[in-house]
């Protein structure tokens, strides 16, 4: 069993001067990650308006497999036009670890 795990750290918009605004743009990430039966949820810096961190973990049987569904959620946050992917931070566990 693999599951791996990401971390994408989001640049919003500019007008992104409420908390409203701000989860205008972060439902439609999570609600089309969730699509490809990951777990997803805004996990980190909550206190900054323009910023936002998506954590999303996966659980598959076989490595190639995990690393494949992580690759289609970077390339569908990277694709949209609206924000900035600043930066991705993975990791891939095993059942060892």
């Amino acid at each position: 069993m693999y599951t791996e795990t990401a971390i994408f750290d989001l640049l919003l918009p500019g007008d992104s001067q409420s908390l409203k605004q701000k989860r205008s743009y972060v439902r439609p990430i999570i609600a089309m990650l969730r699509k490809f039966e990951v777990s997803v949820a805004e996990v980190g810096v909550h206190d900054l308006l323009g910023r936002a961190e998506i954590g999303v973990a996966v659980v598959a049987a076989e490595a190639a497999q995990a690393r494949a569904v992580m690759d289609t959620c970077e390339n569908q946050i990277a694709g949209r036009p609206e924000i900035e992917l600043l930066s991705v931070k993975r990791r891939l566990f095993t059942d060892e670890d």
